[in-house]
């Protein structure tokens, strides 16, 4: 057998034994009459916000990145809850898809907040079975992007028809505060003025970006 082979049996083994672990630990359980069809369902994971629609008897249909589908085509170990392990690394490798999982697991023991988007997009949302429909939908394999098309931005599309993402554009705004702060301008600016002067071996063709980016950065600050 392969070593590429040996690693991924290794991989599956170590997340799959990470499953049954969290599995072992207290099941939280929710109150689902309290939820509708086609409700926007909210709940905070690891490093972010996770987003999901309700679409009955349990289940939610949510969009979320998973690293197993690379490793094994296995569809019992597939439909396994996504552990954040795999979350986070199904990110990195923006392998993703929308997928339905009981409110159990897709809340992954945190609290949920039910419509809360309803008091920040000036959107009216759709009726829920026409929010149900949508989800139902785009169920599948999905390209992943975490700042273009990532969970808020299909749930988003889902209940107000708009493909946007409040998480994304805080991150990006925050980013872009910065690096175009004039503390980060004027080191890049310093940063390129000593790799001019003191790194002989710098061509004209590494000399010329880095005159330009910090340059940019330090007049649009």
């Amino acid at each position: 057998m392969f070593p590429l082979q040996f690693l991924s049996l290794f991989f599956i083994s170590v997340i799959t034994d990470y499953e049954e672990e969290k599995k072992k630990k207290k099941v939280i359980l929710y109150d689902t009459s309290m939820f509708k069809r086609g409700d926007l369902l909210e709940v905070p994971r690891t490093l972010f916000t996770h987003f999901g629609i309700y679409l009955g008897n349990n289940r939610v249909a949510h969009f979320i990145p998973d690293i197993l589908p690379v490793f094994t085509t296995d569809k019992k170990a597939l439909e396994k809850m996504v552990t954040n392990n795999r979350l986070i690394l199904g990110v990195l490798t923006k392998q993703a898809s929308v997928r339905v999982d009981s409110v159990e697991d897709f809340a992954y023991g945190a609290e949920i907040l039910v419509n809360n988007m309803d008091k920040v997009c000036s959107r009216p949302p759709f009726n829920g079975d026409e929010v149900a429909r949508r989800a139902e939908k785009l169920l599948g394999p999905v390209n992943y992007s975490l700042l273009w098309y990532n969970c808020e931005h299909y749930v988003m599309y889902c209940r107000y028809g708009t493909s946007m993402s409040f998480q994304a554009y805080q991150f990006c705004k925050a980013v872009r505060k910065i690096v175009c702060s004039k503390t980060s301008s004027l080191l890049s600016l310093l940063l390129c003025l000593f790799m001019m002067f003191y790194l002989e071996a710098l061509s004209i063709f590494g000399i010329l970006p880095t005159v330009i980016i910090p340059s940019t950065i330090w007049m649009a600050s």
